[in-house]
């Protein structure tokens, strides 16, 4: 899923986790997840700074915390991942396309703790959203990072990465990879850098928000100290830009700890890594190439996901590429694009998981029958065929 730069020509307008982009911090819902149980209350003391914190929030925010200006329209925080996120906290309603997937049986499992209060202070608190806008804003270089809370992606992403930047024939030496991690959570200094810059809050609130953080990670044992999946389960490829008091964000691909733990929980590890990165880094193919058009629609954001997951998967399965078995590969793919995506009308339809299917199968076969076997594509050359190729691919 790339991300949204709405002030950039380069970036198509799209909804990030899947529906119209919001940039708000998502509202409590109405209805808590039916899976969860109900827990002894918090005490009166933690409900008392909540209220209190709130009513501190400049008038302009509407009693809940708000990205600066220069940031709501640079990050997506609800593309395809978070919305399945959403879905299972009970934030918005299911779709039509909705089933019972590995991947949502098992964020069902990770939430059946949840009572009403871990999701009031999860979203109250901006929790949800603080390690995605840590990693877009502060985590700037791929040097010194690791992936997974243990550190366990660490060498297979690095790998990849390199490897995807010799696949590929555009200029990919300013493209950071970074990690997003949930630990961000409970240090205190992180926290205030985050509220501050991102939310714009003062110092002192500042201080006082992460106070509370902290406060309900001690208190609520079900966000595991800040390291439970839901606050990472999120991956998204971000264009350069300037942002005010900090200077230059660069090219970036942000790697979340929670969705690389979901697809290796029910059993796609060994594919889901490598093939999550390979479609991010498509989407750096198309910022080079301009590829993305100035208007969002639903055709246009199929168009360009249809097109990452082409190139993810033409990198996967050449024999000079990643050189997986694409069997393996099409059983991953079959698990992660079946997500529910009902959204034909939104500005973030990512293509139905027949479309996804039918794009990433075109890919392969690209590389499966070419006439030089071993011959790379250049961007240009692949992007050409599948423009040729979308509007068979969109009638699957």
């Amino acid at each position: 899923m790339k991300n949204v730069n709405l002030l950039t020509p380069l970036v198509a307008l799209l909804v990030f986790l899947v529906t119209a982009c919001e940039t708000d911090t998502l509202t409590v819902p109405q209805q808590i997840h039916s899976s969860a149980r109900q827990a002894a209350p918090p005490t009166a003391a933690l409900k008392a700074k909540l209220t209190k914190l709130k009513a501190s929030l400049p008038a302009s925010y509407g009693g809940k915390l708000k990205p600066i200006p220069s940031l709501s329209d640079k990050v997506d925080l609800h593309p395809q991942y978070r919305e399945l996120v959403a879905r299972a906290l009970g934030a918005i309603e299911a779709t039509p396309c909705d089933a019972n997937t590995k991947i949502n049986l098992w964020l069902d499992e990770q939430l059946a703790d949840w009572d009403s209060e871990t999701i009031l202070y999860a979203y109250e608190l901006g929790m949800l959203d603080l390690p995605t806008y840590y990693a877009l804003v502060f985590e700037n270089s791929s040097a010194n990072q690791t992936f997974g809370v243990q550190g366990e992606y660490t060498q297979k992403l690095t790998k990849t990465f390199k490897d995807l930047k010799r696949f590929w024939n555009i200029n990919s030496g300013k493209i950071e990879l970074v990690a997003m991690h949930g630990s961000m959570l409970s240090d205190r200094a992180k926290l205030i850098k985050t509220y501050t810059v991102v939310f714009g809050l003062s110092p002192a609130l500042a201080g006082a928000y992460a106070d509370l953080v902290i406060e309900v990670l001690t208190y609520i044992p079900q966000y595991r100290n800040g390291n439970h999946p839901i606050f990472t389960f999120n991956a998204f490829a971000q264009p350069s830009f300037e942002l005010p008091g900090v200077g230059l964000i660069p090219d970036k691909i942000v790697m979340g700890d929670g969705i690389m733990a979901a697809y290796t929980a029910i059993g796609y590890g060994d594919v889901a890594v490598p093939a999550i990165l390979a479609h991010e880094f498509g989407h750096h193919i198309q910022f080079q190439l301009g590829l993305f058009g100035s208007e969002a629609s639903p055709e246009e954001t199929r168009r360009t996901e249809l097109m990452a997951d082409a190139y993810s998967a033409y990198y996967l399965s050449h024999a000079r590429g990643a050189s997986m078995q694409w069997k393996r590969v099409q059983q991953f793919l079959q698990v992660f694009y079946n997500i529910g995506d009902c959204g034909f009308t939104s500005d973030g339809h990512h293509g139905t998981p027949t479309q996804r299917m039918a794009a990433a199968t075109w890919g392969y076969n690209v590389a499966n029958n070419a006439q030089k076997q071993g011959h790379i594509l250049t961007a240009q050359q692949f992007t050409a065929l599948f423009e040729a190729q979308l509007p068979s691919l969109i009638t699957q």
